[in-house]
């Protein structure tokens, strides 16, 4: 995926945690199933937040790097059910993303769909590192799969890739019980159209647990941040990039980004700050190959 990755000033937010090494977040119980809870924080906010997190939490520490990039590309099909499954509120929705780990090198298909009580299960295969147009047969039966077993339906989606995103994620992991967060930013929304960048401002915020009512979303309210309820990554990109004509339901989770010029009810794709539209062509974006 062809997003320039710039520097970012990170370090207040980084630089005081105790670590924890991969090897060791490995060894803890992976959190597959779990409720998770997202929140959009200014930075502000956060950089309150820090102290308090320091003494439940350590971050993930590799090769003395902490804020690492994530490339993923969702896949739909041409009637975008999976946003609008998500937009309706279904609860039997499904994504299938490729997700690279790019400092790691390692590239996963990672199917989520919602399982008892709402929680998110997410089932993964290793793929090639190359980003590709279309899935492969074997991901494809994964990714049918995963899905009948799930809910007892077939799986009739004629998928290709949708939507680019990249962003810088940090990961803090509790140093008693399975509690994890992770802290998004600088998300970059790409198709064939263009690129929209949200700048270093503001932060998704995940709480995962297994009740979600953990620390950090203790902490969280007591600064004053809620829940937000319609946060999912990709159909924010969809909604913000032009790729879709109903977004309402996502138009409180897109105030909060900063995404969108106006405070007017409604839809339209008028609404979407124009100025962070970074270029009209993306070289290289939905092709199965990089931009030079």
């Amino acid at each position: 995926m062809s997003i320039h990755d710039p520097n970012l000033d990170l370090d207040w937010l980084i630089s005081d945690f105790s670590p924890i090494s991969l090897q060791e977040l490995n060894e803890t119980a992976e959190m597959l199933s779990r409720i998770d809870n997202k929140y959009v924080v200014p930075r502000a906010a956060l950089q309150s937040l820090v102290p308090a997190l320091q003494g439940e939490f350590r971050i993930l520490d590799i090769d003395q790097r902490r804020a690492f990039t994530y490339d993923t590309r969702y896949f739909d099909d041409a009637e975008r059910s999976a946003y609008f499954e998500h937009h309706q509120g279904l609860r039997k929705g499904f994504k299938v993303r490729v997700r690279r780990y790019a400092d790691a090198g390692l590239s996963f298909l990672e199917v989520k769909v919602k399982g008892k009580r709402g929680m998110t299960e997410k089932f993964r295969l290793p793929q090639d590192a190359e980003p590709v147009e279309q899935l492969s047969d074997e991901a494809m039966r994964f990714a049918r799969h995963t899905y009948c077993g799930q809910y007892e339906k077939p799986f009739e989606y004629d998928l290709k890739a949708a939507m680019d995103i990249r962003y810088k994620r940090i990961t803090l992991v509790a140093k008693t019980g399975g509690e994890r967060m992770t802290i998004d930013t600088d998300l970059r929304f790409q198709t064939k159209n263009g690129t929209m960048s949200l700048g270093t401002d503001v932060f998704i915020v995940e709480a995962k647990s297994a009740l979600g009512r953990g620390f950090a979303d203790a902490q969280l309210r007591r600064a004053k941040q809620r829940p937000t309820k319609k946060c999912s990554k990709y159909c924010i990109a969809m909604a913000a990039m032009g790729e879709v004509d109903r977004y309402n339901r996502f138009l409180p989770t897109m105030r909060k980004l900063g995404l969108i010029a106006s405070g007017r009810p409604g839809g339209g794709c008028s609404e979407i700050r124009p100025e962070l539209r970074l270029n009209v062509a993306a070289p290289g974006h939905l092709s199965g190959r990089r931009a030079a």
